[in-house]
């Protein structure tokens, strides 16, 4: 499996609209803007997901994440709050906080930033582990998912999977 290099906070980073490391990742485009590197803070990863996509729900121990939609529209589950955001919607799940979010319009595009108070996110090492990386910035076809080895992953880089994706909002 290979993991693209990473930048740090130390050095400035400059990446163009298609560039990145880019990953079929549970069943949508996932690419890796900026990874966490040795002493990063943040990460930055944008996914192009179909409509009904969604992670099941989970909590990240160590890191915040900011979502922002940049095109589509997306419900977000945050605790006991769900809300439906469109594109320009911005929603920041606090580490510890259950979530998470499905894609309800025919497609959305997302840029998820994720950073940690305690080293460097994990969240782009997870994208890599699960994700096969793609030499363009092709939208995959559907494949098996093996939910054993999503959850071994996750908990191996601090995040908790409790449940299947929430349900969208009627």
């Amino acid at each position: 499996m290979e993991v693209m290099e990473t930048q740090t906070s130390q050095s400035p980073t400059f990446v163009e609209p298609q560039g990145g490391q880019h990953y079929h990742f549970l069943n949508h485009l996932a690419t890796v803007k900026v990874a966490g590197g040795v002493d990063g803070q943040l990460s930055v990863v944008e996914f192009e997901a179909p409509r009904g996509f969604g992670p099941p729900l989970h909590r990240h121990n160590h890191e915040d994440e900011l979502f922002v939609i940049l095109d589509g529209e997306v419900t977000f589950t945050m605790g006991d709050v769900q809300k439906q955001g469109p594109a320009g919607t911005l929603a920041l799940l606090p580490r510890a906080i259950p979530h998470g979010f499905q894609v309800i319009s025919d497609g959305a595009t997302i840029l998820n930033v994720t950073g940690s108070a305690e080293g460097p996110p994990l969240f782009d090492k997870m994208v890599a582990a699960l994700g096969t990386p793609l030499a363009s910035r092709d939208i995959p076809g559907p494949e098996d998912i093996d939910p054993g080895l999503v959850a071994e992953v996750c908990a191996s880089l601090g995040i908790d999977i409790l449940g299947p994706p929430p349900p969208p909002l009627d």
